[in-house]
């Protein structure tokens, strides 16, 4: 039985990250891997749902440039290309490359059976070490539809089968109006498919500003796709070649493929935790302000159900590894950008307004809209789309949160996300020059009109 100065369990961007700073510093690491060494996000979420959205989203944006035609959008070869991103679901040079680096790699479900040192299982290997990062992510929340065990991975998609699909399907019945299923539904109907979004809620994206999530609605109802609102899918059964489902109105749909979009669940239960006395909140495993459960145990992504997004896994992968290298460094969850990669692109960072006003805040709104106010826009498009809304705190003078709807928004969102995070006055952020012509522009626009 090895002793390591640190086991990682869990090989996605957050594990990824600790793993790499750890094993630089010199330090003896195991990693731990039942899947593939990249996790969820690099092989079946993040990287290949934006490779399959960005050729419907050139072809729009070149039907709407001025003198450009309608360009093909040609399947095989965008398959090819998804494969390539995704190594062909291969991850033997990222073995290959932590073992020249030193790194002990472990292949198989981690178990930690001991503590005080930790102790962690894999197969009929045990090892100790005198940290153990937990970074193993999430699985899809399954909801309780009737029938839906009678279902084959041919026709019900969760995000794996969806984002490695081969054949573009007829239709498709997508349960979950989040940004999974906006960025999937859009895909699959820019691509020809039928799309019917089916959402528990009052309106897609329900945890943004409902302004935000209006705009969205009207995108899809341009782009041809159906929402159900204020409905679940109450049964399904197997027919033919596709599915058959019961909507909780009575409705009944046809589809040739389900896919499950109704989030995700901590996979932080299936470690042995329990029996060592670490506790969970539910299925998540609670982190203080360092990232650790327990002294020398430390978790990292959405095993913690804080702000599931890779770009946060990443972020506390640093701050784990800091800690563990000896430094003292909290996270700090404050201004975490929300980005959903549909066209246009929709973003949001920090509060709502009614968020703001939870939490006792004399909050004031402003909202532009950035093809009536400034010039990038129609530089760009023919027919554009675009608004930012801003939600401020009266009394500091201070932005709390921000949305944004319109080309590359993506982009220009951490321009408020940095302003929220650092607290910088508004009256200093209305006095800086943003670059002609630039969607950064409408920030200034927007600030002018905060009632102050």
């Amino acid at each position: 039985m090895e002793h390591l100065d640190a086991i990682v369990i869990g090989m996605g961007p957050g594990g990824e990250t600790v793993a790499d700073r750890l094993i630089t510093a010199g330090r003896r690491v195991a990693v731990v891997e039942r899947d593939l060494v990249g996790g969820e996000c690099g092989y079946w979420a993040c990287i290949p749902t934006k490779v399959l959205l960005r050729p419907p989203e050139v072809r729009e944006e070149a039907v709407g440039a001025a003198g450009v035609g309608d360009p093909a959008l040609d399947w095989p070869a965008l398959r090819s290309y998804r494969d390539q991103m995704i190594r062909h679901l291969d991850d033997s040079a990222q073995v290959e490359g932590y073992r020249e680096r030193g790194a002990l790699v472990l292949r198989g479900a981690a178990r930690i059976v001991g503590r005080d040192p930790w102790r962690v299982a894999v197969g009929d290997t045990e090892h100790t070490a005198d940290h153990v990062v937990v970074a193993t992510g999430a699985s899809v929340q399954v909801p309780p539809i009737d029938g839906l065990d009678g279902l084959g991975p041919d026709v019900l998609w969760t995000n794996r089968e969806a984002t490695t699909l081969t054949e573009i399907p007829g239709s498709a019945l997508v349960v979950g109006g989040s940004a999974v299923g906006v960025e999937l539904g859009q895909f699959l109907a820019r691509m020809g498919t039928r799309v019917t979004i089916v959402q528990r809620g009052p309106r897609l994206l329900d945890r943004e500003d409902p302004r935000l999530c209006e705009l969205v609605s009207d995108q899809f109802d341009r782009d041809g796709i159906t929402v159900r609102l204020d409905s679940q899918v109450e049964s399904v059964s197997r027919e033919g070649d596709g599915v058959a489902a019961v909507l909780s109105g009575g409705e009944r749909i046809r589809t040739d493929v389900m896919v499950l979009a109704a989030g995700r669940r901590s996979r932080a239960g299936e470690l042995g935790l329990a029996e060592l006395g670490v506790e969970l909140d539910g299925a998540a495993l609670p982190v203080d302000d360092r990232c650790r459960a327990a002294p020398g145990l430390w978790a990292a992504g959405d095993v913690t159900a804080r702000a599931m997004f890779t770009h946060v896994a990443k972020y506390q992968g640093r701050v784990i590894a800091d800690n563990i290298l000896g430094a003292d460094r909290a996270a700090d969850y404050t201004a975490v950008p929300r980005v959903v990669f549909s066209y246009p692109e929709v973003a949001a960072v920090g509060l709502t307004e009614a968020q703001a006003r939870e939490r006792g805040i004399d909050a004031v709104t402003a909202e532009t809209d950035l093809t009536a106010a400034l010039a990038r826009p129609w530089t760009m498009d023919t027919d554009p789309r675009g608004s930012l809304g801003l939600v401020a705190d009266r009394e500091y003078g201070v932005l709390v949160g921000a949305w944004a709807f319109g080309a590359l928004a993506s982009e220009w969102i951490h321009t408020a996300a940095l302003a929220i995070r650092m607290g910088l006055p508004i009256a200093a952020l209305r006095d800086t020059i943003p670059q002609f012509p630039t969607f950064n522009e409408g920030y200034l626009i927007a600030l002018e009109s905060l009632d102050l």
